[in-house]
């Protein structure tokens, strides 16, 4: 359940981070084009080279969906169902109030708990297709690089096994190290939120189903007693509401960041006969470094490299 004061409260505390965020990115990438393809999703494809079917060669360097952008659409879908379908009407407070036990209330208590238990289940593929999704890291990780000044990164890759040593790192690693303390100095209640919301326990105990709940309690089956990261033994239902509220506000102010890029952008392309410059950095033939123009067609929406003839 989404209650409307935890989240007015949590994003008036972090909101005003995300604009100085938005701002110091302005103010400190490398190529004012950087930010546009966060957006756009700019990625290098080596699968290229194995295509045969084309009739002109292609270059690595895309930008577009790709999987990942298509898997974050099909997410994007569920959770906005949930964020604007499981606002309740009572505030926290109040909602706790109908905890208060009573033996003449024990039926009533019993079938409130049993129904926050199937929210809460609901809630955790909500958590998971966040803070496992590809593309919300990588869009996280970008904006922690824009903001310090550091180039749009062509060759983010989250790894897949400990065996991928050429990959940026892992969710978690990136997650924590590459985003969360990056902007601690910055930008604190930020990285304090995604310090809250994610917590790798809970989210392995999550993705494989390794939970119990007991008493308006979560149980995580993973407890690992010589593991600094698998040192919980329960989280507390509303300990469940904090993080999961957290997870939400930060969702919702990406959404609400990249609608503020979508905007400055159109304007720049108005002003600018709808073309925008954008830096490629390649490793692939070699490595150096590309400006290429991208167009922008007001009657879609959307973005696409300019060809010669236009």
């Amino acid at each position: 359940m989404l209650f409307k004061d935890i989240l007015k409260g949590k994003t008036s505390q972090l909101q005003l981070e995300f604009d100085l965020l938005f701002d110091d990115i302005l103010k400190n990438q490398t190529h004012n084009g950087d930010l546009l393809l966060i957006r756009l999703n700019g990625f290098y494809n080596p699968e290229v080279h194995t295509w045969t079917n084309l009739s002109e060669k292609l270059s690595p360097y895309m930008i577009g969906p790709n999987k990942e952008g298509h898997s974050d659409y099909l997410h994007y879908e569920f959770i906005h169902n949930y964020r604007t379908t499981g606002i309740v009407t009572l505030n926290h407070p109040e909602y706790l109030k109908q905890h208060e036990w009573s033996p003449e209330r024990e039926k009533e208590i019993d079938e409130i708990v049993d129904h926050e238990s199937m929210t809460i289940q609901l809630e955790m593929l909500v958590y998971l297709k966040i803070w496992e999704a590809d593309f919300f890291i990588k869009k996280l990780y970008q904006l922690a690089r824009l903001c310090s000044g550091e180039a749009y990164d062509w060759h983010f890759r989250i790894s897949e096994s400990n065996r991928d040593k050429e990959a940026t790192g892992t969710r978690e690693k990136i997650i924590r190290k590459l985003v969360r303390d990056k902007l601690e100095k910055r930008y604190p209640k930020i990285s304090q939120a995604i310090k809250n919301a994610y917590r790798t326990q809970i989210r392995n105990s999550i993705a494989h189903s390794k939970y119990s709940f007991l008493a308006r309690n979560i149980h995580p089956n993973n407890f690992i007693k010589n593991d600094p990261a698998s040192q919980l033994k329960s989280l507390t239902f509303d300990e469940w509401i904090e993080m999961f509220h957290n997870t939400m506000v930060i969702y919702n102010l990406i959404i609400r960041l990249f609608n503020q890029v979508d905007k400055l952008y159109e304007k720049v392309a108005f002003e600018n006969n709808l073309l925008m410059e954008v830096r490629v950095s390649r490793i692939d033939p070699d490595e150096r470094i590309e400006f290429y123009l991208l167009k922008y067609r007001p009657e879609l929406n959307d973005w696409h490299w300019k060809r010669n003839h236009e």
